[in-house]
């Protein structure tokens, strides 16, 4: 028993380096309790670390095959709790049996871009961090987007600098009272007041 409370794991294939040798399959158990199906990747002695390969497929009993997506998993072998040896695999290390989703692969990069493209514009240019917490804190219950330094609100109410009440053009008589309002309630919010 180590000291955080893993129990040692005896097994009747081998040492430690033997038990976890590239390509044995285990059912494993750790201290917190997870459960989980694996193929030995790697095994360092010296911290005792495991390196598990996690096919989705074996989470749901079945074999692993070529072209699988895979999960890793480092795990100390002091704190593996249980442990079932299940069977050996070829070799899990062949990079012929690999293979990447690159439409998968495209079609995050373009959502990482579009993303990353409307967190750029939500980024006023020159404008204070003041100026900049108002329009994140209207953001959230209004549309709104940077014209210069100016906040449009709405695509018809405009805010300019000092981003007071007082400073709200544009827009219908009931939008601009709106945005007065609730640019009246996020300043209070935020602690900004003017002068």
């Amino acid at each position: 028993m180590d000291p955080a409370g893993g129990a040692s794991v005896a097994s009747d294939i081998g040492g430690e380096g033997e038990k976890f040798s590239v390509g044995n399959i285990y059912s494993v158990k750790v201290i917190t309790g997870d459960e989980f199906r694996g193929i030995v990747m790697a095994y360092d002695p010296i911290p005792n670390f495991v390196f598990f390969d996690i096919l989705r497929c074996f989470l749901i009993g079945t074999k692993p095959r070529p072209g699988h997506s895979k999960n890793t998993r480092m795990v100390n072998a002091n704190f593996i709790t249980g442990l079932s040896y299940l069977g050996k695999t070829e070799d899990p290390l062949d990079t012929d049996n690999f293979s990447v989703d690159l439409n998968g692969l495209r079609a995050k990069e373009a959502l990482a871009i579009r993303q990353a493209e409307a967190d750029a514009e939500r980024m006023g240019v020159g404008v204070t961090a003041e100026a900049q917490s108002i329009f994140d804190a209207l953001s959230k219950t209004l549309p709104v987007q940077w014209e210069n330094s100016d906040i449009l609100v709405m695509k018809e109410v405009r805010v300019r600098s000092p981003y007071l009440s007082d400073c709200v053009f544009g827009g219908t008589d009931a939008a601009n009272n709106r945005v007065k309002k609730v640019l009246e309630l996020e300043r209070r919010r935020l602690q900004l007041f003017g002068t």
